[in-house]
């Protein structure tokens, strides 16, 4: 049975996902529908990008990947449809696979042309259904769209590296439940900088100095656990996506506060790493 997924910035309190499904289940009675996520942040192509790339592989091979983000069409932002790494996915061109395909190429896309055939003012409801639906019947995506060689790439998604190869700029790209930082600086690529050198990573007036494999090595043994008090401290991880973040230990917007709010960072903001010569 094929599985179609949704990842849209809709929440959860309006109709949409659920005239979705159901349009879904009308066509197809036999398929199952799994909510990635519906909690983006609005038109957040950079957030969005970030959980399908790391939800996406989890899924068995020919699932179907619908992404209802800055889907409304213009002359700026057409449709399309990918076949990659034996997954689909079905969005708008407004750069929002660019992640996933700067390490993985494309087998096809195209770009859908059946937009003559349906009106709509709601095309993740009309058109990505119908192409969904139509690719979980074993259809090929040339019969809806026209071949297409590249997507609309996002420059910010790529860190920036100077000439002299001693300092990353990155951007932060996603800030999750726990308000960790999360940014666009992947672990094999800081390494491949790196090359044994030390490092300082700064983010506004912060800055560090050691990464983690885990939250948890921040833990000193050496002290006695009633005396560890590291509640609230800020420290930075290469998390289980391989990307750099900026976390506090067991942050609780609450309580101790998070990466977020007790260093004011935000999507988009800078994070540099600076590579010291020995």
């Amino acid at each position: 049975m094929a599985i179609i997924t949704l990842t849209t910035d809709f929440g959860e309190k309006d109709h949409f996902v659920g005239a979705i499904k159901g349009s879904i289940y009308s066509e197809l009675e036999q398929i199952n529908i799994v909510d990635i996520s519906h909690s983006i942040s609005p038109f957040n192509i950079s957030e969005a990008a970030y959980i399908i790339q790391n939800a996406y592989s989890s899924f068995p091979k020919g699932t179907i990947h619908m992404i209802g983000i800055d889907s409304e069409l213009s002359p700026e932002n057409k449709h399309i449809a990918i076949k990659l790494d034996n997954h689909y996915f079905i969005c708008a061109n407004n750069g929002i696979m660019s992640m996933i395909c700067a390490e993985i190429a494309a087998e096809k896309i195209v770009e859908i042309n059946i937009h003559d055939r349906v009106e709509t003012n709601f095309p993740v409801l009309d058109i990505f259904v119908k192409v969904a639906c139509h690719i979980a019947r074993g259809g090929t995506l040339d019969v809806i769209g026209k071949v297409i060689n590249s997507i609309k790439p996002i420059k910010n998604l790529i860190p920036f590296v100077n000439d002299e190869q001693n300092q990353i700029i990155g951007s932060v790209i996603y800030i999750d439940n726990y308000g960790n930082v999360v940014t666009n600086i992947k672990r094999k690529f800081f390494e491949s900088l790196q090359q044994g050198r030390v490092y300082e990573i700064s983010a506004r007036s912060h800055k560090f100095k050691t990464i983690f494999n885990k939250y948890s090595d921040i833990l000193n043994d050496d002290q006695k656990e009633s005396k560890r008090n590291i509640e609230g401290k800020g420290l930075v991880v290469f998390n289980s996506s391989g990307y750099i973040e900026i976390a506090v230990y067991k942050s609780n917007n609450s309580t101790v506060g998070s990466a977020s709010t007790l260093m004011g960072l935000k999507t988009m903001d800078t994070v540099t790493v600076n590579f010291l010569n020995p």
